[in-house]
């Protein structure tokens, strides 16, 4: 899914420190795919207070609503796209050659690597959509080397613990690990819960968890759809209750994001630089690094216009840990 702020900021994401366990709520904020009649999404990464959990950088939920979700063409760089279908379905299409339908229950992956750029439109008329878009930073070392690929899982591994069931989507969770390629130490994974439950979790993990449906208390904290509950580092385990018969939880976990990020519309870079040059290679006529996406002619999202001036670094404040 494409950032489609008219206005993105440039944001400096600074690298995390280790603060301990944490009970925060961040809220999310109302964002517009694109136009007044667009559907719309609940982003809560990046976060005024917090800009990432682990190496995931952005979090948006879309629906559950019935709507059209047409993403024309546009770039990527420096990270990896990870889409979390709950309902509906949605035709992927990138510039490494990949045509296929996105569904509930699967995962699919696209790496960029140094350049990628794809489509996502809805299958059906106004249909219920309803789903997680994430992107995963890709460390220094990775972003510029990574092979443009993508992948699609439609078997993932299952922990069953008493009380709930976790559906392993990226990384690993207490010993049952994803297929899916990964370049840092990562954790992705929906939690159905019934009743009281515990998960184990890596203390040198940070982590978040939202709801996806139905309520929950997390860790003490009475959660609902829409805020991301942070959860800081230092937790061995994590004490759920569903208070609904169909509750579902999506848990972030990963170590602490050790590089400087700049982010801006669809660009994860390090530098202010690494963005002005990736949008200037967008917009250039005939351009290679980031392919071409078939099926859609000359149709395309084009980059919105920098910001004339650096904006102040988005610095984590201490007390989410």
């Amino acid at each position: 899914m494409s950032n489609l702020d008219a206005r993105p900021a440039e944001t400096r994401c600074h690298a995390a420190g280790q603060g301990g366990p944490a009970s925060r709520l961040l809220e999310p904020r109302d964002v517009p795919l694109g136009g007044i009649r667009a559907m719309r999404v609940s982003r809560t990464l990046p976060h005024r207070e917090l800009p990432t959990v682990g190496a995931w950088c952005f979090l948006d939920q879309f629906g559950p609503q019935h709507t059209d979700m047409v993403v024309l063409p546009h770039p990527h760089t420096g990270l990896q796209t990870v889409t979390w279908p709950v309902q509906g379905e949605i035709h992927h299409r990138d510039s490494v050659g990949s045509d296929v339908v996105v569904r509930p229950g699967q995962l699919n992956l696209m790496t960029s690597g140094p350049g990628i750029a794809h489509s996502e439109i809805s299958l059906g008329d106004a249909p219920l959509l309803h789903g997680l878009q994430l992107w995963v930073a890709l460390p220094e070392a990775a972003a510029g080397t990574a092979t443009p690929g993508f992948e699609q899982h439609t078997d993932l591994p299952i922990y069953d613990g008493d009380g709930v069931r976790a559906t392993v989507v990226v990384g690993e969770l207490a010993g049952t690990t994803s297929p899916a390629t990964t370049y840092s130490p990562l954790l992705g994974a929906q939690l159905d819960v019934d009743g009281a439950a515990t998960v184990p979790l890596r203390p040198d993990f940070e982590h978040a968890v939202l709801v996806l449906t139905g309520r929950a208390t997390v860790a003490g904290t009475p959660l609902e759809p829409g805020p991301l509950l942070y959860l800081g580092t230092g937790r061995s385990e994590l004490t759920l209750r569903a208070h609904d018969d169909d509750t579902t939880l999506f848990l972030l976990g990963g170590e602490p994001f050790p590089d400087d990020l700049v982010m801006w519309w669809n660009f994860v870079g390090r530098s202010h630089e690494d963005i002005v040059a990736a949008r200037e290679e967008w917009e250039r006529p005939g351009q290679e690094r980031f392919g071409t996406v078939s099926g859609h002619g000359t149709d395309r999202i084009p980059a919105p216009p920098l910001p004339p001036l650096r904006l102040t670094p988005r610095r984590r404040r201490p007390s989410t840990g």
